[in-house]
């Protein structure tokens, strides 16, 4: 069938690129329903005769929905054969594995602020990505339904007879059992516009998705390091004792957050004169630490002529307006406040300035951004949202697009901070709300948990299934954001979070302070430990992000992704790998002393990534644990980039040396990459500013080279130390040499060797990272 009218699907056109069908069917058309005029916006008296007036509006509670343009719905259903596992549709706090569903528990994709979400339940809560991806050992599809209205996902998995092809005689049938699960899709409003990817790897469907939808923005490099968040930190004062604690406890950390109560009356964009009130002197003081901060912007405006942003805004009818034609009002932080409405180019653009040093009085150029309350909210409104008949730029419905309203406003405030910059800097834009495409722009986070342990348990399966939506950047709030955690709850959240790929501690107002020094020493040795583990993995993770951004591969991925054909791996959630190396499994249950791990694989080798030793077998292993440490294994074949030592910011850590973890496989081979650029501009796309290094172990020969050419990036930062695990015998010799003086000595390299881990470690090396070299091992 022939594509929507470009009119009719322009709202939606920032999200996808429809040029993209490379291994896709895409499928469009017309709902009859939404073909009417949008500019009738009133319901005439003889559509009140005629038909049925509960067609025609919708009460809910005191609210009243008009449908200008009558009631209306759309719908398709897909079987998909021989499937009967599928994932995706966030954001639920549900299960990895999608359920079957009846009438009344349908996956619902709805923006919605959720305060203290239900677990385990259906219900939609901040972020919508209508993309659902069904498995099967040979073969791996993808459902991508473009629609930002409400929509619903019913799903059934059930056996069904399969006629099998036989050489017997024709009237001799044979059947066998297969599954098949049937998903049902329905939306309010909008076209039918969907597609088919077709696979058939895992790795296909994203980059199939990626074509369509953008990939992982690459982040600046302090965003993956530790967040120190609350509602809300007081006053200057309050930061710079956060701050100073950090470094008195010796624990790394690189962004200081402010909520809502740092503003002039909620008032976005201002300071509390009082608290706050020299904002530019508090950020030169966070600067000279290397650290940054990031400051809460919501999208509400508070209703003050005075306002200077709600003037103007006002001035150039900028807000969404009701159906009467007004601006639209709502209660929200600031009381009575309108709505701009970012689905408009200009609105974009002209908020996009607010972000200039001009504008913006008391910003600088380390202050980032935190969009919340985006779905949006609006206390008082029905389901704590907008109401559906209000009037967007171009006469579309709120209901048309109410799952792109934060989708717009992060892709306005993300372009404000480049603009900020002169087209310098990437920035940094944490969103609640989110649709298909946010990976564009930035991060987002699971909204507002609650401190108990059931809420840590169900933060892996909704990181992961927002993960393979093409959103890698995610994280959920350290501890949880409402109540106060018991110690052993907040050590095991960070020791989780610190390998999630967003890492961010937060809690509510009225929870008790928890920075990570208030639990006791041996609590506080413990979370400083895990942090510092982040920040030894740097390397490694912003690498990932690197292929996040250009190959569109997950950075936190289930384990059936790595592991396709593993049937035992298909439903599970408790454990994740971060990339294709390393395995890991949160503690989640109080007072643990052992966790049940798989590693999947019936030809594959792990390693404990602590204590070096090796596991030849694979399955479900019973795995000791005390409170200080959490399951991590290095898969066999793989190497892991580390940092030797760890800074107070990723600032400070820019010139300290490199360790490389190998990890040999059955037949003692290992390969790994390291990405490496300045971390915090867009040098790497325009100049080619960056390096991307290859390490291979193959023979006894460990080598590095050049993996993209293009690369022009020069660091004097050297590989350190180097650690092989799986070396069966110690060696008598081992030497290095540089590949650009092959005429030269090989210089001798400091080994050791543990026989009890079968482990090799070569230290003092000095290599440069950016250089070609090779390690002999006789």
């Amino acid at each position: 069938m022939e594509p929507a009218k470009e009119e009719e699907s322009s709202v939606q056109d920032e999200a996808v690129d429809k040029s993209n069908f490379k291994n896709c069917n895409h499928i469009a058309f017309y709902s009859k329903t939404t073909a009417l005029k949008k500019e009738d916006t009133s319901i005439d008296s003889s559509q009140e005769n005629q038909e049925d007036l509960g067609l025609w509006q919708e009460e809910f509670g005191s609210f009243l929905d008009i449908k200008a343009n009558g009631p209306s719905s759309i719908g398709l259903d897909f079987s998909l054969h021989g499937c009967e596992h599928v994932y995706g549709i966030p954001e639920h706090a549900e299960t990895l594995l999608l359920k079957n569903t009846s009438d009344d528990d349908a996956y619902r994709l709805f923006n919605l602020d959720v305060y203290g979400h239900k677990i385990y339940d259906k219900m939609g809560i901040y972020g919508s990505v209508p993309f659902l991806l069904a498995h099967k050992p040979d073969r791996t599809s993808g459902i991508f339904w473009l629609n930002s209205s409400e929509t619903l996902v019913e799903i059934n998995t059930k056996a069904v007879m399969e006629h099998v092809p036989s050489r017997s005689p024709p009237d001799i049938t044979k059947q066998r059992v297969v599954p098949q699960t049937d998903v049902h899709w329905m939306s309010e409003s909008g076209i039918i516009d969907v597609f088919l990817l077709m696979g058939p790897t895992p790795f296909d469907i994203f980059k199939q998705y990626a074509q369509l939808t953008g990939t992982q923005a690459l982040p600046p490099l302090f965003s993956l390091g530790y967040h120190q968040c609350r509602w809300n930190y007081e006053d200057e004062q309050d930061v710079k004792a956060v701050d100073a604690g950090f470094d008195e406890h010796d624990i790394p950390y690189d962004v200081i957050w402010l909520d809502i109560e740092h503003t002039e009356s909620k008032r976005y964009f201002t300071w509390d004169k009082k608290k706050f009130q020299h904002p530019e002197r508090m950020q030169e003081l966070l600067k000279r630490k290397k650290r940054k901060l990031v400051v809460i912007i919501d999208p509400h405006i508070k209703v003050d002529p005075m306002y200077t942003l709600y003037s103007e805004a006002k001035k150039k009818g900028y807000f969404v307006k009701d159906r009467k034609g007004q601006d639209f009002e709502g209660i929200c932080w600031p009381g009575s406040s309108s709505y701009l409405d970012f689905t408009n180019p200009e609105v974009r653009e002209w908020y996009a300035d607010q972000f200039s040093f001009k504008s913006y009085k008391g910003s600088t150029d380390i202050l980032f951004v935190w969009n919340d309350m985006n779905e949006p909210s609006v206390f008082k409104g029905a389901e704590l949202t907008m109401q559906r008949d209000a009037v967007h730029h171009g006469n579309w419905e709120h209901r048309e697009v109410h799952n792109l309203y934060g989708f717009y406003q992060q892709m306005a405030t993300a372009e404000g901070l480049i603009k900020r910059s002169g087209g310098q800097n990437r920035p940094f834009v944490l969103t609640r709300s989110f649709f298909a495409g946010s990976q564009k722009y930035g991060a987002v986070w699971t909204g507002d948990n609650v401190a108990e342990w059931s809420y840590l348990k169900i933060s892996i399966p909704m990181l992961l299934t927002i993960s393979i939506a093409g959103i890698s950047f995610c994280g959920a709030d350290v501890g949880g954001f409402i109540g106060d955690p018991e110690p052993e709850l907040l050590v095991r959240w960070y020791q989780a979070g610190a390998y999630q790929p967003f890492f961010r501690g937060h809690a509510n107002i009225e929870s008790k302070r928890r920075e990570p020094w208030l639990f006791g020493d041996e609590n506080t040795r413990i979370i400083r430990e895990a942090i510092r583990e982040r920040y030894t993995l740097l390397p490694y993770l912003y690498s990932l992000f690197y292929r996040a951004h250009t190959t569109a591969e997950p950075v936190m991925r289930p384990l059936w992704v790595e592991f396709p054909k593993e049937q035992e791996t298909f439903g599970v959630e408790d454990e994740y790998m971060l990339g294709n190396a390393l395995l890991v499994h949160p503690v989640i249950e109080q007072e643990a002393t052992t966790v049940n791990v798989l590693l999947p694989g019936s030809d594959e080798v792990w390693y404990d990534l602590r204590r070096f030793r090796r596991l030849d077998y694979p399955g479900t292993l019973k795995i000791p644990v005390t409170l200080e440490s959490i399951p991590v294994f290095q898969r066999g074949g793989s190497v892991v980039p580390l940092k030797t030592t760890v800074g107070r910011s990723t600032e400070w850590m820019t010139d300290i040396s490199y360790e490389l973890r190998v990890a040999l496989d059955s037949k003692d081979f290992a390969v790994g990459e390291l990405y490496l650029d300045d971390g915090h501009s867009f040098q790497y796309l325009h100049k080619k500013q960056f390096l991307h290094r290859k390490f291979i172990f193959h023979k006894n020969v460990f080598s590095s080279s050049c993996a993209d050419e293009i690369g022009q990036y020069h660091t004097k930062c050297v590989v350190e130390r180097v650690l092989i695990l799986g070396v069966q015998k110690q060696p008598t010799s081992v030497t290095a040499s540089l590949q650009s003086k092959r005429d030269g000595k090989d210089k001798e390299v400091v080994f050791t060797y543990d026989a009890k881990t079968s482990t090799l470690t070569l230290e003092k090396l000095l290599l440069n990272v950016g250089a070609d070299w090779e390690i002999h091992i006789k």
